[in-house]
């Protein structure tokens, strides 16, 4: 194993993440849309299979917890938002695996080197502060080999609603949904950062009904 490192703290020095009314917000849609929209099927379809320890950034409310297959021996998840946090610790008790939720955010994770059989981004590439350093982050913890699983949403193929969203994302959008930015492009971003892009696809959320600034999704694994 490689020898323990301690990361150095994100150069602009890192106030808590507080974003109570989204919070609020996300917490009671969010499981509404797991029961109803179809979110939790593709929940379930992004962690199968996995084994190990898994470490999750941005796990929010903790709705991925009841999805972990039993291979699973551990699972570190952080959410710095302290009502979703709350929200996730009490997920975490019902969790058929092990779970521990960290209050850190992952532009600088207090994990060791090569530490991890894998990791899950689900729908936060979108909010941090930081893209690139927190692929970063996560290419630095996972062992050689290791799957980053991902589901987000974000830039459309198509260009006029690419003009939308880089105009929200400008504008109000990542005022109102804590943080969210609709056009960046996870896949690029993911290979910037050094992993091999495994099999994904690409979807709408919702598949049916009008098309939103972000509904274009894709979910697919990387290797380290």
């Amino acid at each position: 194993m490689a020898p323990p490192h301690t990361p150095s703290p994100a150069p602009s020095a890192s106030p808590g993440v507080h974003h109570p009314l989204f919070a609020r917000f996300y917490a009671r849609f969010s499981v509404s849309a797991d029961a109803k929209g179809g979110l939790g099927a593709l929940r379930a379809e992004l962690l199968a299979g996995l084994s190990g320890r898994v470490i999750e950034i941005g796990a929010g409310n903790g709705l991925n917890f009841a999805h972990y297959p039993a291979g699973v021996t551990e699972v570190v998840a952080l959410e710095p938002e302290s009502r979703l946090r709350r929200l996730a610790q009490e997920a975490a008790l019902r969790s058929p695996v092990p779970v521990t939720v960290l209050p850190d955010t992952a532009e600088a994770l207090p994990l060791e080197d090569a530490s991890f059989d894998a990791a899950v981004a689900s729908l936060v590439l979108c909010t941090v502060r930081n893209l690139p350093q927190v692929l970063a982050e996560l290419h630095r913890v996972l062992r050689p080999g290791a799957e980053l699983r991902f589901f987000e949403h974000g830039v459309a193929e198509s260009p006029g609603l690419a003009r939308v969203q880089r105009g929200l994302d400008r504008t109000v959008w990542p005022l109102l949904f804590g943080g969210c930015h609709t056009s960046r492009a996870p896949l690029a971003a993911i290979e910037a950062a050094g992993f091999a892009l495994g099999p994904y696809r690409s979807f709408d959320v919702p598949e049916k009904g009008p098309r939103l600034p972000s509904s274009p999704c894709v979910l697919g694994t990387a290797r380290r």
